[in-house]
């Protein structure tokens, strides 16, 4: 479900032409529908509106403080990964107990900080983070809540780079090692050991990763129980997948219907972690192309949007329709690699793409870019980072202005003896 539909020949972002967009702002351009993010996470709120659970929405996924607010405004709450991430949640105006705070590395520094504020809890990946904690909040003389993250071993189905539910990966601490932790957890003054963690991967489009770990998490919390260890909190993590193009992941209503009967058993306030399911599909990248370049062996479409704006076609091969603003009615007789500007040949946002005819001058709109699109984008090439527009029905803000070149240099110093700089 999303707001990019066409109405003649043109591509529409609720009501308004998203080519007159392109033209007003430049491209690259991030295009976001605010009717698109609420419509998916209401879906996910409704779905789950049986046990009445906290959605904390994954800020990493897209951080703009418009995303963030609209979010919170309707009761959402906010899953961090960094001090960056707090500061922003902070300033969306999230209340510090609808904060949950993961990541393998927190630092000292951000860890004083989120107790300070109060936030719900950390998602604790291991026992020398815990233990670290402890001794930050013993300091302080304070409290703080956290949850074990817990690593169930299960095989998410999706790209190796964002499996997160493995024992090979990083992240989250071993069942046998939870048992530990809980069963010595009066050896943490400080900390109040209050639930359990999973987060298996994304883009995740089946049902049964899901199932299998949180079964065994249920399983996990009965055994826990029957040792006399009670719990408040099973945070389910996030990982639901979209359509970037042919993949029928379940909806948030059949995904509730699956694993409502097992949460429900735990007795234990439930958090979900959504970020893609609710961005994903909120917002595209419009791009120009600049040149048409044919070779004995390809068709390049140049484009003026590049790895350093939609870095996951790159980084994990990722697939994202592309469309012409205006449908000219011209059949999809050439095959393209879309490609930008950056001196990599790895720069590339599709390659043997099937398409119309393009042409000079063409804007292109990449879908499906709500989501790790401009919150993993970079200067590489010091290329200015693109603007940010949100569409609310037919009126337009600007989010995020479109980098200047000072801004490129503005933390940079040049030491007084280079001179003639």
């Amino acid at each position: 479900m999303h707001e990019f539909k066409y109405s003649g020949n043109h591509l529409y972002c609720e009501k308004v032409k998203v080519e007159d967009l392109a033209k007003k702002y430049g491209t690259p351009l991030y295009v976001y529908s605010y009717h698109t993010i609420l419509g998916h996470f209401l879906k996910l709120k409704a779905a789950f509106s049986a046990i009445e659970p906290l959605i904390c929405y994954s800020v990493k996924a897209n951080s703009n403080l418009a995303v963030l607010r609209s979010l919170v405004d309707k009761g959402a709450g906010l899953d961090i990964v960094s001090g960056g991430e707090l500061f922003r949640a902070i300033r969306a105006g999230c209340p510090a107990k609808g904060i949950v705070y993961a990541s393998v590395g927190k630092t000292d520094d951000e860890i004083e900080e989120a107790i300070r504020r109060g936030i719900l809890f950390f998602n604790v990946e291991s026992i020398a983070e815990l233990e670290n904690i402890s001794r930050i909040a013993r300091g302080l003389k304070k409290t703080t809540r956290v949850a074990i993250r817990i690593n169930p071993d299960v095989e998410p189905k999706t790209h190796k780079y964002i499996t997160t539910g493995k024992l090979t990966n990083k992240f989250g601490v071993d069942f046998a090692t939870a048992r530990q932790i809980l069963l010595a957890r009066g050896g943490f003054p400080g900390v109040d050991i209050a639930g359990l963690h999973l987060h298996i991967g994304s883009q995740i489009t089946e049902p049964a990763p899901f199932l299998a770990a949180i079964k065994r998490a249920a399983d996990f919390i009965s055994e826990m129980k029957s040792k006399g260890i009670g719990l408040q909190y099973l945070n389910i993590g996030g990982g639901l997948g979209i359509v970037y193009d042919k993949e029928a992941p379940q909806t948030a209503q059949n995904f509730a219907r699956r694993v409502l009967p097992i949460l429900r058993k735990t007795g234990l306030k439930v958090i979900l972690e959504p970020g893609r399911f609710i961005v994903g599909n909120a917002g595209i990248l419009v791009s120009k192309v600049l040149y048409v370049k044919a070779t004995a062996k390809k068709k390049f479409a140049i484009v003026d949007a590049g790895m350093n704006d939609l870095i996951r076609p790159s980084l994990y091969g990722a697939y994202h329709n592309i469309l012409p603003l205006t449908d000219s009615g011209r059949r999809m007789t050439t095959k393209y690699d879309i490609v930008g500007p950056i001196c990599e040949s790895g720069d590339f946002l599709a390659k043997d793409r099937l398409m119309p005819e393009v042409r000079e001058g063409d804007y292109l709109a990449v879908m499906s870019a709500g989501a790790y699109g401009f919150s993993m984008a970079s200067n590489y090439n010091s290329r200015r980072r693109a603007r940010e527009v949100m569409v609310v029905k037919d009126r337009v803000f600007t989010i995020r202005k479109r980098e200047t070149n000072q801004d490129l240099v503005r933390n940079e110093e040049v030491p007084a003896f280079l001179s003639g700089i």
